[in-house]
Order: structure tokens, then C-alpha cells, then sequence
């Protein structure tokens, strides 16, 4: 179930044929998923992997640009990207403990499709923090895993709420997990396709909003993950990381602001305010080809010609990246399932409670 079934819209956009991340032509999405509950321990976690181009990232890089709204949480390769403007490693999700072991597993895989050239990498990898429900201290997660998502990366539909890197996730005290959302600019606006993916783990519930109403506030009375001792952690702790694409063709400096825009997507939910959370978003452009692949001895070409966005243009972008990690955010509420792990269990948001909440704070269907 997505919000749309629902008859819940995120503002007056178009979302394209998958509202999905794999709407930006070339885009793809992988899971590997770690699903284990035993007397020895709880494993909620996995990863997940967005492919920026359907060839070896090094070989076919892409402008980008990162924004970190807040700094409690941590990341790979976002220093070079500052630098030099340029992705050339796919963009993996995980849970905290696992950011290692799945960089140096993209390490090794660039490698072995790189290894005829000169070439080293600096792997993006985000993380968010899995503890509450999954045995995080157990680093479960493993080369193979890291390698199952990769060949599991594809277009189309992508699977969301409690898989890859967001099965163990918690946001708004319900379940959260991973969600994705896009939306295709008319015309008139460049024609251009925005698409966001998300790995969701933050959040109070009494400050969840939907479409803009305050549905938290109704469900808050609903169980929450944190009920029970102090010490497994509070109420709002954890993090999101949003990845936003586009086909638009975005000089590296126009993708920092694009990643910005993340930040109001969030903050219409209810996050964007904790302490806690680790609020990390990168954006990148599939809109300019050929870019100069790194080969180290071997230069290219002394120039490259470009394209990019006009200024006036680009407020339609910044809308479309606002309302697509809006509804990322909700979709991967309502995709996930009940998850209980260390003996805590984090409730799914289900559609009819959504719906009865919305009701009581007067949301009513459009005819």
C-alpha cells in the first residue's frame, strides 16, 4: 500500500510511471535483506543500492552534490564529491555498523569492473541506526550481501518499507524503512523527471504530518518501540538519508542545491529537528554524458562541453524534490510491516488507521 491508494497527494505534481527513483532514466535499485529472530539474537538490516547508471559508475560519471542538514551519523565519499562535483560509485544504504564492510565491498567490486584501468574510488555510503530492533553490535552484514544487491539492482518498481538497508528502521515511532517517490515536470518546466529514495529512522510521533495535517497527534496513543526502559534509546533518535536524482542537467553546484531541498520534503513530515538524527541527503544529474572518467596517466580530453539548467528553471526542480521525498517518507511508512527485535516491536503504520486519523484532524478524499 502507497499513499496514493489512499487518495492522499503530496501537491499538484506528476509523479511518473513507477513514482519511483527508477523513473530518471538509468537509475537502479538493489536489496539484500537479513531477516532473523532467535534466543542468540534479533538481525533486521541488509543493504540497499542505487545505481546511477546502468554501467560501471567510474565509467560513466555523474555531476552531484550532498547537504547535511544534521551531522549526528556518518557517510563515505562525500568529501570528494565537494571537491571535485562528481559520483562515480553507486550509493549504498546500511545500518551504522555496517558502513565499512560495505565500502570496502564496493571497493572490491569496482575493482574487478575497473581493474583494466588505473583507477582507484571513494565509495557513498549513508547509514542510519538499526540498534533498537536488530543486534547491531553483530556487524551481520557481509561482502556477499553487499554483492547480493548489486546484482539485484534494476529499473521499475522498487521494493519499499522493510527491506535492504531500512529492515530494521524506525520512523515517527512506527515501522519505517525504505521508501521512494518521483515526479515529472511538464513541459513548460523542462520535461525534466526528479525521483527520491529514502532510508527513514527518525522521528516523534505527535509531530507526524500528512498532506500537511496533523495526524500524529491522533496516533500517538499507539505503542511505541521505545515503551519499555530508558536505555534502549529515546523517542526521535536515529536518522534519515534521502538520495534525490534527476535527468535534468544539473551543474554540480545546482545538485547541492537540489540536495537542500530534501530538507523541506522532511520537514512538511515532522523531522528535521532532533538532536539525535543524522539528516544526510546527496542529489546527483544523469543529464550531462561524458563526463572524464578518472584514469589516472591517461587524461582525456583538456575540455568538456556541457549543458545545464537555467536558473529560472530551476524552482520547478526544487518543488518536485520537495513533494517527491514527502511522499518517499510516508510511502515508506505504510509499505513496511510489524517488526519486534531485541524484545521491542515497532508497529507498521496501517492504512485504515492513517485514513481514521486523517478523518479526525478533517483531511477528507477529493471528488
Amino acid at each position: 500500500m502507497r499513499l496514493r491508494d489512499l487518495g492522499i497527494t503530496i501537491g499538484s505534481g506528476t509523479p511518473g510511471a513507477f513514482n519511483a527513483i527508477t523513473d530518471v532514466p538509468g537509475v537502479r535499485v538493489g536489496h539484500h535483506t537479513l531477516n532473523a529472530e532467535s534466543a542468540d539474537g534479533s538481525m533486521h538490516t541488509g543493504v540497499t543500492i542505487i545505481e546511477p547508471r546502468p554501467v560501471a559508475a567510474h565509467l560513466a560519471p555523474c555531476f552531484a552534490g550532498v547537504h547535511v542538514l544534521n551531522g549526528n551519523g556518518d557517510a563515505t565519499g562525500l568529501e570528494w564529491i565537494r571537491e571535485a562535483g562528481l559520483l562515480t560509485t553507486p550509493i549504498a544504504y546500511t545500518n551504522t555498523h555496517s558502513v565499512g564492510v560495505v565500502r570496502d565491498a564496493l571497493v572490491a567490486a569496482e575493482r574487478e569492473m575497473g581493474k583494466q584501468h588505473t583507477y582507484w574510488c571513494m565509495p557513498v555510503v549513508l547509514e542510519t541506526y538499526d540498534g533498537i530492533l536488530s543486534d547491531i553490535w553483530d556487524q551481520h552484514v557481509s561482502t556477499e550481501h553487499v554483492q547480493a544487491a548489486l546484482e539485484d539492482a534494476r529499473s521499475g518498481p522498487v521494493q519499499e518499507g522493510c527491506v535492504g538497508g531500512g529492515t530494521g528502521m524506525i520512523c515517527h515511532e512506527f515501522k519505517g524503512g525504505i521508501g521512494t517517490s518521483s515526479r515529472v515536470l511538464s513541459s513548460e518546466e523542462g520535461g525534466w523527471t526528479v525521483g527520491a529514495l529514502v532510508q527513514a529512522n527518525y522521528g516523534v510521533r505527535d509531530a507526524l504530518r500528512v498532506a500537511g495535517y496533523p495526524a500524529g497527534s491522533v496516533l500517538k496513543d499507539i505503542p511505541s518501540p521505545y515503551d519499555g526502559p530508558v536505555n534502549v534509546g529515546v523517542p526521535g533518535m536515529g536518522s534519515i538519508v534521502i538520495t534525490i536524482a534527476t535527468d535534468a542537467p544539473l551543474l554540480p553546484h545546482q545538485c547541492t542545491r537540489l540536495a537542500q531541498r530534501a530538507s523541506i520534503g522532511l520537514a512538511r513530515v515532522g523531522g528535521g529537528t532532533e538532536d539525535d538524527s543524522g539528516d544526510i541527503f546527496i542529489a546527483f544529474s544523469v543529464g550531462n554524458s561524458g563526463l572524464p572518467v578518472a584514469n589516472l596517466g591517461h587524461p582525456g580530453p583538456a575540455t568538456t562541453p556541457l549543458k545545464m539548467v537555467n536558473n529560472d528553471y530551476m524552482t520547478a526542480l526544487f518543488v518536485a524534490a520537495a513533494d517527491a521525498v514527502e511522499e518517499a517518507i510516508l510511502n515508506a511508512m505504510l509499505a513496511a510491516n510489524d517488526v519486534q527485535g531485541r524484545g521491542r516491536k515497532a508497529l507498521a503504520l496501517k492504512p485504515e488507521q492513517l485514513l481514521a486519523a486523517m478523518a479526525k484532524v478533517g483531511w477528507a478524499p477529493q471528488p
